[in-house]
């Protein structure tokens, strides 16, 4: 399979097994789920009736007082008792295999190929880091929401792109199904191409 780089207008080669899979929208589907439920932090804490802080005797007499029976001042009816199913800490992981990863990564890359929103280039670059040299850059090729995958991190890129929230740079090995899907376009240099290969 044959990929144009738009910089020199030459084909690059690429393989097939990477950049031409079928589209497997429940695989896809069930790998961006598994990625967002890890990315949650889980780090909510509640306290229960037993450790919130206060006295474990009783209020009053349980009869004869003309009130309602109580037990415990820390009582999850009361104001400052505790909850009644307190939210703790929780680990969210959903296992996912490393071919089933690989297998939605190519299945990705292959649709963005099918549908022309992946842009190939010799070399990514500006010649500083200013954010209108990027903006122009982009604009020429008119892209705005664009996702730039890089062999090595150029610091000039990085610079002028960090006030553009529409624009994402990524170093090739960090990609992941989200951030593939979530920019119209992507942009990325022909050695990224070829450690995508390696990669998968």
């Amino acid at each position: 399979m044959e990929l144009l780089l738009q910089d020199s207008r030459e084909s690059l080669l690429i393989s097939d097994k990477v950049f031409n899979a079928p589209y497997n929208e429940p695989l896809i589907h069930q790998i961006i789920t598994s990625y967002n439920t890890m990315k949650r932090k889980g780090s909510k804490s509640q306290k229960s009736r037993s450790e919130v802080s206060g006295s474990g005797k009783k209020p009053w007499r349980q009869k004869g007082t003309g009130r309602a029976r109580a037990g415990s001042l820390r009582s999850p009816i009361w104001r400052s008792g505790g909850v009644t199913f307190a939210a703790k800490p929780k680990e969210y992981f959903k296992k996912v295999n490393k071919k089933m990863y690989k297998g939605a990564l190519k299945s990705i890359f292959s649709e963005l190929i099918r549908k022309n929103k992946l842009i190939a280039f010799k070399n990514f670059f500006i010649e500083s880091a200013k954010t209108n040299l990027l903006l122009k850059k982009l604009n020429e090729l008119k892209i705005e929401k664009v996702l730039i995958i890089l062999d090595k991190l150029d610091e000039k890129i990085l610079l002028a792109s960090r006030n553009l929230y529409k624009v994402c740079v990524l170093h090739v090995k960090d990609i992941n199904p989200v951030d593939l899907i979530r920019f119209k376009k992507i942009i990325i240099t022909e050695k990224a191409l070829k450690l995508v290969e390696e990669l998968f």
